[in-house]
């Protein structure tokens, strides 16, 4: 019985490992969006912060002027920030949306591989199965003949 060899396991074996680095750089985007987000609860949280010294610098009293001042030059900080960050957040969700589909078209390429080559390995056992099955006729017939 002779083994099955298949022919494109070289390509199939390529297209595997270029699936594989396309789903690499995916998880490496996903991770940087999720650290952007750790950044922006950051930001959130020094928000909520200098919205309420705002409100102790501004409360009924004495007025501290010099504390609004800061308060408001580190929101306008803040609100700088904010737009970068939703910046790089955006061009990250693009990336994520680019690799995702090229992980897919790459994913699909192995699939159709994997399904040839699982037709062709069937085609060969059956193609095994019948000239085992005409060489047991044969040695039955020459063996079973009067």
């Amino acid at each position: 019985m002779s083994h099955f060899t298949f022919r494109l396991d070289a390509v199939l074996r390529t297209r595997e490992n270029r699936r594989d680095r396309f789903r690499g750089r995916l998880a490496r985007a996903v991770a940087e969006e999720e650290r952007f987000a750790g950044l922006q609860a950051a930001l959130d949280e020094r928000r909520r912060k200098l919205a309420s010294q705002y409100r102790e610098a501004s409360a009924p009293g004495a007025l501290d002027v010099v504390r609004l001042i800061d308060c408001r030059r580190y929101d306008r900080l803040l609100a700088v920030e904010q737009q970068r960050l939703e910046e790089r957040r955006r061009r990250t969700t693009e990336r994520i949306a680019r690799r995702r589909a090229a992980l897919l078209a790459a994913d699909r390429e192995v699939r159709v591989l994997e399904k040839l080559e699982a037709k062709q390995a069937d085609r060969h056992r059956q193609e095994q199965t019948r000239r085992e099955s005409r060489i047991l006729d044969e040695v039955a017939a020459t063996h079973c003949s009067p």
